[in-house]
This record gives structure tokens, C-alpha cells and sequence, in this order.
């Protein structure tokens, strides 16, 4: 069978393509990776959204190899003029001057030495980093200007820098979150293909805690209809492989996404699309997406409030601490919203230098 992949077309650019996946016919090689390098003019992005927990991110790359079918950074390819589809996965960018600019980055005198994130877009430890070694390096300038680090991944390459972390820890702060949506391996591989199994996750957790790294688990996105179901399965396994902390958040389906997503769905799950769009419309005030900041990850109503019930008397009960959303919504001044942004840095690590 011949299956397409599709390119959803990209509204900054005049032309779309789209592959046919021949990978079952051995005589025509299946759509090959290609891998870019770039110059970027900077590496640390702030970020002005009150609903994530965090104001600085690093992005050493472009483009993910995991190819999450419910990624929402797939439409930031556009702006380079790939496409948000099979684009997003195989055409990959390195940033490659990423650890010399996030080192003039911290020698400006305005630096403050807020806690930097690795990576609020795309995933830091992807395959990539095992030759180019950004991360690492971001990592290394990190721990030479003692300045606290916070890691989203679903890599279990981070286990190569358990002794980095290690020191990082001891002379500024570090925390880890292994991003974990299911236990269920077929689950997982319907939705994130190319991402270390779910059973590699929870082993990498148990490295990092065992080396006394601070853990958490990511649960994101949560997929009514998908994995709601598996919210407290998540939680044990991780409180049991050495997470201490976790956070949750729903799906979004921002512009490109919705259609790479549903179309992941239709060939993995068919019987399910209308449980997930009716739980999305139930959680999401009757829409599919909700792009407002404050209320892109979370949803609203009994359905969720019940799994936010879920999420935290699970974590309660196998010691975790549950960071829950704020709601931002209701925050008037900007005082206000920056005394919540600040409360949530914790979800990460402390923002003071240790000296």
C-alpha cells in the first residue's frame, strides 16, 4: 500500500509538496532526512505568555526527528519555508553558533541570570545532538556562568550528560521533565513514532534521579478519547522510576497541526476521531484550538476539572508535586501576571544565581 504523507500547504509560501511514502516497495528508497545548518542571529527567546511556566527558552535546532503527530511547533517551519508536515520531521536545522551566542547572551550586563529552558519548541536531544553536541555545549556555558537550567525532553540522549547535570546542579540548579503522554507502547508509536519508548523514558527518569538530578514527567498533551485513560498509569510509573514533580497539559491543534494530527488519527485510530473531537470541543468552549495565552493549555468545564482532579490526587498519592495551570484570565494588571509567571518558575528551577 501506497500511503501519503502529507505537507499541509504553507500560507507564507506560493507552492506545497507532498511525499508518497514507497517505503514498502524495496526497489524506491523511502523520503530521505536532510539536515541544515544555520547561523542564527540569537539563541535565547523570552517568552510573553503567561501560561507556560518559563520567560527564556533555547532552541539549538529546527525541526524535530520524533515527529509527534500533536507537535504544535510544526508550524514554526513555515517561517523558513518548509512545511509543517512531512517537512517538520525531515528537514532538519542545527543551529551551530547556538553555545557561542547563548555566551554573549550572559555576558551583557542586562543579563539577570534567569533560569533558560531547553527547548520550549523543539526537542533538545533529538538525534541530531548526538554529532553536534549543541545542547551539551549550551549545557557547558550554563555551568560556567552558574546560571539555572530547566530541560523538556523526550531524549534519552540527556543520560550522556548525567555528570554535567550532576555539577550543574551543585553550583547553580537543574531540573529535568521527561516528556511521557502513554505507558502503552503501540499508543506511542501511533502518535510519536521516532521518540525512545515510553519503557527508555522511565529508565532515563531513574538514571537522572538516581544521580540525584531533580526528574519530573511532562504529561502533554493529554488526548481526549487517546490517553485520558492514562493519566494515572503515567503518574505511577514515573513517581516510581524517581519523578518528583509532574505537569499537565491538554492538546492544541494550532493552524498546520489539526490537519497532521487528525490525519495520524484517521489511519491509527478512525473509530476514536469523533471521541477526540467531541472531548476537545467539551474542554475547549466549542473549539477545536484555543490560542489565547492563558488558555492554550488547558481546558475548561467539568470534563477537565475532573482530570485535573485526576492529575492531582495521583500525584498526591505517589508523592509527587502537581504543578496545575494557573488561570491568567482573571489577572488584570501586570504586576499580577509577572508575580504568577514567577510563582510558576519553580515548575523548572530556581531563576537566582548561586555564587
Amino acid at each position: 500500500m501506497i500511503r501519503r504523507i502529507s505537507n499541509p500547504p504553507n500560507p507564507y509560501s506560493g507552492a506545497a509538496l507532498e511525499y508518497l511514502d514507497l517505503s514498502e516497495d524495496e526497489r524506491i528508497a523511502p523520503p530521505r532526512y536532510e539536515v541544515f545548518e544555520e547561523r542564527a542571529k540569537s539563541i535565547v527567546s523570552e517568552n510573553k505568555s503567561p501560561d507556560l511556566g518559563f520567560r527564556y527558552t533555547v532552541n539549538p535546532y529546527r525541526g524535530c526527528f520524533h515527529a509527534c503527530a500533536y507537535c504544535y511547533a510544526r508550524p514554526t517551519h513555515q517561517y523558513i519555508e518548509f512545511g509543517a508536515g512531512t517537512d517538520f520531521e525531515r528537514k532538519l536545522v542545527a543551529k551551530v553558533n547556538a553555545p557561542e551566542l547563548l555566551e554573549m547572551k550572559f555576558r551583557k550586563e542586562s543579563w539577570e541570570g534567569d533560569c533558560v529552558v531547553f527547548s520550549g519548541v523543539t526537542d533538545c536531544y533529538q538525534p541530531l545532538e548526538a554529532h553536534y553536541e549543541l545542547t551539551k555545549r549550551c549545557l557547558e556555558v550554563c555551568l560556567r556562568y552558574r546560571n539555572p537550567v530547566g530541560i523538556i525532553t523526550k531524549g534519552a540522549l540527556v543520560q550522556r550528560d548525567i555528570e554535567l547535570l550532576q555539577e550543574l546542579s551543585t553550583k547553580a540548579s537543574v531540573s529535568v521533565h521527561i516528556s511521557l503522554a502513554f505507558v502503552d507502547l503501540e499508543m506511542a508509536r501511533r502518535f510519536e513514532p521516532s521518540t525512545p519508548s515510553p519503557a527508555v523514558r522511565l529508565r532515563t527518569m531513574k538514571l537522572l534521579a538516581d544521580a540525584g538530578v531533580p526528574v519530573g514527567v511532562a504529561l502533554a498533551p493529554v488526548i481526549p478519547g487517546i490517553n485520558d485513560t492514562e493519566i494515572v498509569n503515567v503518574l505511577k510509573a514515573s513517581a516510581d522510576n524517581g519523578a518528583k514533580a509532574a505537569f499537565m497539559t491538554l492538546l492544541r491543534l494550532p493552524a498546520e497541526v489539526e490537519p497532521v494530527f487528525f490525519e495520524r488519527v484517521r489511519e491509527s485510530y478512525p473509530e476514536r476521531e469523533k471521541k477526540i473531537i467531541s472531548g476537545l470541543l467539551e474542554m475547549k468552549e466549542g473549539k477545536l484550538n484555543r490560542s489565547a495565552f492563558g488558555d492554550r493549555m488547558k481546558g475548561t468545564g467539568a470534563r477537565w476539572e475532573a482530570l485535573e482532579w485526576m492529575f492531582q490526587t495521583s500525584c498526591e498519592k505517589y508523592g509527587m508535586r502537581a504543578c496545575l495551570e494557573r488561570d491568567f484570565a482573571k489577572e488584570k494588571s501586570t504586576q499580577q501576571i509577572a508575580e504568577r509567571v514567577g510563582d510558576q518558575l519553580s515548575l523548572f528551577a530556581s531563576s537566582e544565581k548561586k555564587v
